[in-house]
């Protein structure tokens, strides 16, 4: 499984930006998706899982009412919408699809700055 992400960039704090992660490869076999994100200096850490069928849910406490994520297994894609961005959530944003094993995709930059 290959995966590759899209939608970083800059934006001012209280604003919105919309992360896409497309697979290809075996796509098939995905189970979960989901997002984690890096800081400089900090250890990768989850933001958003979402299962296979799209019903289940599991967002880190710090995102919790400001993020969603989605699929839309037609097209092997997991979006992150997220809203009420804050300067704490600068980051690389990668995306994540698990088979019997975990696939990365390269990651996205994410800056919030005024």
């Amino acid at each position: 499984v290959q995966l590759q992400a899209s939608g970083g960039g800059l934006v001012q704090p209280g604003g919105s930006l919309r992360l896409s992660c497309v697979a290809s490869g075996s796509v098939s076999r995905i189970n979960v998706m989901g997002w984690y994100r890096q800081a400089p200096g900090k250890e990768r850490e989850e933001v958003a899982l979402i299962s296979r069928d799209g019903t289940n849910t599991k967002y880190a406490d710090f995102v919790k009412g400001r993020f969603a994520i989605s699929r839309d297994n037609a097209k092997s894609s997991v979006y992150l919408q997220m809203n009420s961005l804050k300067p704490e959530d600068t980051a690389v944003y990668v995306c994540l699809a698990t088979t019997s094993q975990y696939f990365w995709g390269q990651g996205t930059q994410v800056t919030v700055s005024s």
